[in-house]
């Protein structure tokens, strides 16, 4: 008996070592915002996080929407780009794409320390 306390006693001070260490790996994540701009499909926008590491060299791909939500995996990707850092933010563009009707929106990929960020929508 007093055997089976100890190992449910080790079992849950595991699971507590495991959560606390999960929310210490989260919080060295710092968000990332991205903004998309595009008149007549010349898509370009900014990054914006509290960590400066995730301004510039982030790669920026730009999708056009085919359901009702962002579904990278099966949306059509029209370019991408690597952000450069600019004071506070990041600027990226990937030029004049040619699409012209459509909705679209842009997707900082995930790097190390950084949490990916997707834009709002853009209808054209």
């Amino acid at each position: 008996m007093r055997t089976r306390s100890l190992l449910g006693v080790v079992a849950l001070a595991a699971c507590i070592g495991l959560v606390l260490t999960s929310i210490a790996v989260a919080r060295g994540v710092a968000s990332t915002r991205v903004t998309i701009k595009g008149p007549n499909g010349d898509f370009h926008g900014k990054i914006f996080s509290s960590r400066g590491k995730c301004l510039g060299g982030r790669t920026v791909k730009v999708y056009k929407l085919r359901g009702n939500g962002y579904d990278p995996a099966h949306d059509k990707q029209i370019a991408s780009d690597t952000s450069e850092r600019d004071g506070d933010h990041g600027d990226w563009s990937v030029g004049n794409t040619g699409a012209k009707k459509g909705t679209y929106y842009a997707l900082a990929k995930r790097s190390e320390g950084c949490k990916r960020g997707f834009s709002k929508t853009l209808t054209l």
